[in-house]
């Protein structure tokens, strides 16, 4: 059959005459365009069916693939620079521990009261108070607050303030108060809060 006949037929082709039963008899491009129709349907019904999750589960499978490659990237590296790691750890702990040596233990705080106390005297000031505070608890430190009053020269005060930094144990001033004394001369009175760091290890 020429194409102008296919034609032909297929213009004159009512689709009410199509039985089902009787397909063979169908005109040749009635039966192209339902077999094209049913293999889009095939195409799509697999696509649909079977190649979409499988596309859907490559997509999950190339991201645990990275997140993966992340990971070992990560960890060969720490793996390569482990022996860094291991020295800087190691010099952090003798930091570390040195500077809580640096803290006075509870036994140790009168004495550090009494070293306090030395310093203002030897700076030649007038002592009128060194008191303890309540300690106030941090997460791995205590603090220990402790008030002192003192009246000498301009000099004298900020001598007495380098001594006392100077102290083998950790001491921070805070909270500057000075004033004159409102008597003769260039007497000067300050008071100050002292704070020094207790480790609570272990507790």
């Amino acid at each position: 059959m020429s194409l102008a006949d296919s034609l032909k037929s297929l213009n004159e082709f009512d689709i009410n005459d199509l039985d089902v039963n009787n397909a063979g008899i169908w005109p040749a491009p009635v039966k192209a365009i339902v077999i094209l129709i049913i293999f889009g349907a095939i195409l799509g019904g697999g696509y649909w069916f079977f190649v979409k999750d499988q596309y859907a589960q490559l997509e999950r499978v190339e991201k645990t693939e990275l997140d993966l490659r992340k990971q070992y990237e990560e960890k060969a590296y720490q793996v390569a620079n482990l022996e860094v790691f291991k020295a800087q750890m190691e010099e952090m702990e003798e930091t570390f521990g040195a500077l809580v040596r640096q803290l006075p233990s509870e036994t140790e705080v009168p004495g550090l009261l009494e070293d306090i106390t030395n310093t203002a005297l030897g700076n030649g000031l007038a002592l009128q108070e060194v008191k303890l505070q309540p300690e106030q608890k941090r997460d791995f430190y205590a603090e220990l607050p402790i008030n002192i009053r003192v009246s000498g020269s301009y000099h004298e005060l900020a001598s007495f303030v380098s001594s006392v930094a100077s102290l083998p144990r950790i001491v921070t001033l805070h909270d500057f108060t000075i004033k004159p004394t409102g008597g003769e001369g260039e007497i000067l009175d300050m008071q100050v809060v002292a704070r020094t760091y207790r480790y609570r290890a272990g507790e």
